[in-house]
């Protein structure tokens, strides 16, 4: 086993494993919740060291079954999220990916059109990200061709609405103009039935969360009117999808978001079965994020994930901000038959997960 360092798709470092000839690499977060898993808990370096330093022991280790990776953790507790994660995505890779798990179905993608918030500096869009999914498709290569071609649709309207617009885009690929979130929407919803995909946001309420108001360039809500505001917003857009629509402490608040769109939490939940049980009970969403270094273990994704769907929840599964080339959240879609991946439309790092699934689903056929 050989530990390196590389980089993500932000420039920051981040740690690459080629275990038995098979690589893993985990990404980073921009938009990082309070609950998520530390990156690090000690140095890069050290953690490098400490990981090259066990690469006998974990090569040795039997993992003859998914459930196999809860052994792991009894050498890797004292790792961050981003070692314990490039590990396993390795050992996954190894071991044939989706082929290790049961499932055998595609998910729908969900891509990032345009794009603001943390994810951009100097961002006009509270919003962090305007989302499409396709609803016709009837392949997962014909969805992935449907949402570059609204992608590309988009981004002449915007060179001809925004004289600013310079095809200028966010960390994620997505195209970053100087509209506001309603000016976005508007535009977005006037072309996706040509297009026959549905619009969604992922509003990241927490970044612009300020003395318990919801602090945007023209306006401060309380938490109330923003509960009202995001409502109103799926009805006039009927939005499909609405990622933290609140801040991420608000359990109670995302129980009143309108439940006609998948209403899901990402910094809410934080891939943390804990927290989602608790989301559960007060019936606050019916979808989740989930983000394997977010929690920082394989087996406990697939504990969320079937404890989700055992629950009529959609679990959807989702890249990060600062990506590598390692497609593994492909392979965990299919192999957990996860409904839903977010991993963006334009940009090397996001194509290699979706060109990894239109390589399967030809594999499956």
């Amino acid at each position: 086993m050989n530990v390196t360092k590389i980089k993500n798709s932000r420039g920051e470092d981040t740690i690459q494993i080629n275990y038995k000839g098979f690589l893993g690499s985990a990404p980073g977060g921009k938009s990082k919740g309070t609950y998520e898993a530390k990156d690090f808990n000690f140095d890069i370096d050290k953690e490098i060291n400490a990981l090259n330093e066990l690469g006998e022991v974990l090569e040795s280790l039997g993992i003859d079954s998914f459930e196999d990776f809860k052994k792991l953790q009894e050498y890797t507790s004292k790792f961050g999220a981003t070692a314990k994660i490039a590990l396993e995505f390795a050992i996954l890779n190894y071991k044939n990916g989706y082929k290790f798990l049961d499932g055998r179905k595609l998910p729908r993608p969900l891509g990032n059109i345009i794009g603001g918030g943390l994810h951009k500096e100097n961002s006009n869009l509270e919003f962090q990200e305007f989302l499409v999914i396709p609803y016709k498709s009837k392949t997962f290569a014909d969805a992935v061709a449907t949402n570059l071609k609204f992608y590309k649709f988009i981004q002449e309207k915007l060179q001809k609405l925004d004289k600013e617009f310079k095809d200028q885009k966010t960390d994620e690929g997505a195209w970053s103009p100087k509209l506001n979130n309603e000016e976005v929407l508007n535009l977005l919803s006037k072309y996706s039935s040509k297009f026959k995909v549905r619009l969604g946001i992922d509003i990241a309420a927490s970044s612009f969360f300020k003395n318990n108001l919801y602090v945007y360039k023209d306006k401060q809500l309380t938490k109330d009117e923003q509960i009202d505001y995001v409502n109103s917003l799926i009805k006039k857009y009927d939005l499909y999808y609405v990622e933290d629509p609140l801040h991420q402490d608000d359990f109670l608040g995302f129980s009143y978001i309108n439940k006609k769109a998948l209403v899901v939490g990402d910094d809410l939940i934080a891939t943390n079965i804990e927290r989602l049980k608790r989301a559960l009970h007060l019936n606050a969403i019916n979808g989740l994020i989930v983000k394997p270094n977010q929690i920082g273990s394989l087996y406990k994704v697939k504990e969320i994930v079937d404890y989700a769907k055992e629950n009529k929840l959609v679990p959807i599964i989702s890249h990060r901000s600062g990506e590598t080339m390692d497609s593994t959240i492909s392979h965990l879609s299919v192999g957990l038959e996860i409904p839903i991946i977010k991993t963006g439309i334009f940009g090397k790092e996001r194509e290699a997960k979706l060109n990894e699934l239109i390589n399967i689903e030809k594999e499956i056929k």
